[in-house]
């Protein structure tokens, strides 16, 4: 992919003096039109060799657009914080909002090919780690976002010729670190694992745009123009381009759904209840404190029909928990700093740390179920869904947390009865809106949305425990049973495999 990158490009000064005005204006006139329109954030991405111009190029956009409306963030090892969190983590925090720049200088491309070119990592985790790369970017693009993704290029004797040209002015003599010489001597081997990872992730929702770095006024042009092109084609309307997710299933042809199925007949006296309540929350404590959590951390999801008992569920929960290292998270309608955002960074600012818990009440899957339901997003956005939530999951689960998912389920006369009960009771009241009484009148729907999301998000790494939940006694002894259960499970050690020996 670099051949055309190779072949000295280059612009005259006086080209340059005559068109950077220009470029500049355009720039700015774009950057303020994006700003007041506010639909969609622009994510440019500056990756490449060493020597390339990435800090110039960073710099020169900075200066010729408004600085305040650009987050631009260097990423390099991660520290302490970063470390305890999925990879990913760290880039969610720095997404700009709709209407701004992002300029992410050193990206989530920097360590996966550095990892595979130092041999720290083997080609099976790095083309996993690729294909993560794409799913995400695949996400950024449907949600909106416009991706630009630089690559900035120099042959070998170019790269060593701006190091000993750098080395030798005082004033530049810095930007040269005894690191940059080491990498350079990997120089062969950076050049082949990027045209690999660039190869994999140059698609058409964010294709690379290659630019050869030896000429100062060509790679300035260069980003500057490719990036003005793409802000304004936007800017009037020309759509992104998304790839078409996998339709659902046809309902069922005799019409039996998964939660018609379950036994909503079980239930516990108030004193079997009592009893094995506090059995349970002490195992759970004890789990929770256990030295190995330490370098885990715990996400319980908690879903289900309104009334379902969700809420007095985590109160039963947390009751055996630390104060001091969990969260309780409530979700509801999106604020407008959230709706600047692709739809999971919500969730992704609130993921623990090792050593901590967090327990959603409610949760990222709104997006198949009520979004889904009430038209509140497009049938493309909730179906390619599916395929986000189990990516972001498995990111959790593959960085150490342990990710537990329960459905209360409750019949459809149940929940009348509940809201009947809520109507009447004072204290109960405000549990009650117009909005639950509508909702109710969507049940198949919702049904229907149900099925297809246990159907399609239920994982080894992730799975959903659905909990019939008509007896509340019943219901908490059962979610606790199954943390208690996941838990010990996550933490029991690895067995060894057999090996066989020949005699």
């Amino acid at each position: 992919m670099f051949e055309s990158a190779e072949i000295g490009h280059s612009i005259s000064k006086k080209v340059y003096k005559q068109r950077e005005p220009e470029l500049r204006q355009a720039l700015l006139h774009a950057q303020y039109d994006l700003l007041e329109q506010a639909k969609f954030p622009v994510i440019i991405l500056v990756n490449g060799v060493d020597g390339a111009g990435k800090g110039e190029t960073v710099n020169l956009l900075n200066a010729w657009m408004d600085p305040r409306h650009i987050r631009t963030e260097a990423f390099g090892a991660m520290d302490g914080a970063e470390r305890d969190h999925p990879e990913m983590w760290r880039f969610w925090q720095a997404l700009p909002a709709k209407g701004r720049i992002g300029i992410l200088f050193g990206s989530w491309y920097t360590d996966p090919i550095l990892a595979h070119v130092m041999d720290h990592e083997k080609k099976a985790r790095f083309n996993q780690r690729l294909e993560n790369i794409r799913q995400f970017e695949r996400m950024l693009v449907a949600e909106g976002a416009l991706l630009l993704k630089f690559w900035f290029h120099l042959p070998k004797p170019a790269a060593r010729k701006r190091f000993k040209v750098l080395e030798a002015d005082p004033k530049n003599a810095w930007r040269v670190t005894p690191q940059d010489w080491e990498r350079f001597k990997h120089y062969d081997a950076f050049v082949t694992v990027c045209e690999q990872a660039l190869r994999k992730t140059s698609t058409g929702e964010a294709p690379w745009l290659v630019i050869e770095g030896s000429d100062p006024q060509y790679r300035s042009l260069t980003a500057g123009e490719s990036l003005l092109d793409a802000i304004n084609k936007r800017l009037a309307g020309q759509p992104p381009v998304v790839s078409s997710p996998a339709p659902v299933p046809p309902p069922a042809l005799d019409g039996r759904t998964l939660l018609g199925s379950l036994d909503y007949q079980r239930a516990l006296t108030p004193k079997a209840y009592q009893r094995r309540l506090e059995d349970l929350q002490g195992r759970l404590n004890l789990l929770t404190r256990d030295p190995r959590m330490a370098e885990r951390s715990l996400v319980i999801v908690f879903e289900g029909m309104d009334a379902a008992g969700k809420g007095s569920t985590i109160r039963r929960v947390t009751q055996a928990l630390d104060a001091r290292h969990y969260r309780v998270v409530p979700i509801a309608a999106p604020s407008d700093e959230e709706r600047a955002q692709p739809y999971l960074w919500r969730f992704w600012r609130h993921v623990p740390r090792r050593g901590h818990s967090v327990l959603f009440d409610r949760s990222w899957y709104g997006r198949v179920l009520v979004e889904r339901v009430e038209g509140y997003c497009t049938q493309a956005d909730w179906m390619r869904a599916y395929d986000e939530i189990n990516a972001f999951e498995e990111q959790l689960a593959s960085s150490g947390a342990i990710v537990l998912k329960f459905w209360m389920a409750i019949t459809s006369q149940e929940q009348l009865r509940r809201f009947n009960e809520r109507k009447a009771t004072p204290h109960k009241n405000f549990k009650i809106t117009d909005e639950d009484w509508r909702n109710r009148e969507k049940w198949p729907d919702y049904e229907r949305a149900i099925g297809d999301m246990l159907d399609r998000t239920s994982t080894d790494l992730a799975p959903w425990h659905v909990v019939a939940s008509n007896d509340k006694l019943f219901s908490r002894i059962e979610v606790l049973s199954r943390l208690c259960e996941g838990l010990e499970k996550a933490l029991a050690p690895k067995k060894a495999r057999s090996v066989k020996t020949r005699h």
